[in-house]
């Protein structure tokens, strides 16, 4: 789902200045049973302690700027080997990766694409099949949700 800027501010405000990169936040609205999940990296990796050490920082925003109305819970995660992809330079970061994304609208008849990550401009993503020769661009604002497919 995505996230608005404002909310998105001030997870970056509480972590960044202990040191971490913000991937990215995701919010699930789902009643009483709501979840901000944030991701969060180090260039040597994400261990529990870090995930407990933001939690227990952005809590404590959270609570004093009061984003989100009502209840939710707050996950704080490392962004695994799936990595989820949020924004242009995490998607050009990522050039020649497979990927698998999810649209908010059908595009060519699809919502659901597993291909590589050919290029980045103008705010669109140029994807490619892994093994055929079809392309598709697309908006990242169309985007849903993106994940990198592990490379095992």
């Amino acid at each position: 789902m995505r996230v608005n800027d404002k909310l998105t501010d001030v997870v970056a405000s509480a972590i960044e200045p202990l040191g971490y990169e913000l991937v990215g936040v995701e919010f699930m609205s789902q009643g009483r049973h709501s979840t901000l999940r944030v991701y969060i990296d180090l260039p040597d990796g994400i261990t529990l302690e870090d995930c407990e050490r933001v939690s227990r920082q952005l809590s404590s925003v959270l609570d004093v700027e009061d984003p989100i109305k009502g209840h939710y819970t707050l996950e704080v995660s490392s962004p695994g080997l799936d990595r989820p992809l949020f924004t242009a330079a995490q998607f050009a970061q990522f050039v020649g990766r497979l990927v698998r994304l999810r649209l908010r609208v059908p595009q060519d008849g699809h919502r659901k694409f597993k291909a590589v990550i050919r290029e980045v401009q103008d705010e669109q993503v140029l994807l490619a099949e892994p093994e055929g020769d079809a392309e598709w661009r697309i908006p990242l604002d169309n985007i849903e949700r993106a994940n990198l497919v592990p490379e095992i």
